[in-house]
């Protein structure tokens, strides 16, 4: 399994993907997958663009990845802010993530978590921020696996309460 920014060679793959999450009537995580609904190579050059920092006001440099097999079958998706705003601080953090709902349970989003971490390190930071939803039970676990340390929780205008977990980055990551 290897990380992938998207390129013109899975846009096939990418449509099977959204599709998919799209057939289960779910919400498409990582929320920048969920605005895709025009021409696909234009979100391709605006995701590589948006890795560069060349973001919209209030946004902050981001990277989106998809998590494949050896076919570039996606199984799940990752978006890594490369660092944090106000706004991220309370909800979304560093990394927000989704897989598949036909692959999910089978440890993709920890190996995918793991990924994202290992390149947040390389980009200098030393601590990680990742949220989810109290009922997200799957999400804290894999947040857990990878070292993360409860924090205060944040709630939202809807009463929604956000789990808030940091991971250092600064020794192995597990």
């Amino acid at each position: 399994m290897k990380l992938l920014e998207p390129n013109l060679e899975i846009k096939d793959a990418f449509y099977e993907y959204i599709n998919e999450w799209k057939q289960y009537n779910e919400k498409i995580v990582p929320t920048t997958l969920r605005k895709v609904n025009g021409d696909y190579e234009d979100y391709v050059e605006r995701w590589s663009k948006e890795s560069r920092g060349m973001v919209r006001e209030g946004w902050v440099a981001n990277t989106t990845f998809f998590l494949v097999n050896d076919d570039d079958y996606i199984v799940g998706s990752c978006n890594m802010r490369h660092e944090l705003n106000d706004k991220l601080l309370e909800i979304g953090g560093h990394v927000g993530y989704g897989v598949r709902p036909t692959e999910r349970g089978k440890g993709y989003a920890t190996v995918m978590l793991k990924k994202c971490l290992e390149h947040l390190r390389t980009l200098g930071v030393k601590k990680a921020l990742v949220t989810c939803n109290n009922e997200n039970a799957g999400s804290k676990k894999v947040i857990l696996k990878n070292g993360g340390i409860q924090d205060e929780s944040f709630v939202e205008e809807d009463g929604t309460i956000v789990n808030r977990f940091w991971i250092n980055l600064e020794g192995e990551l597990i």
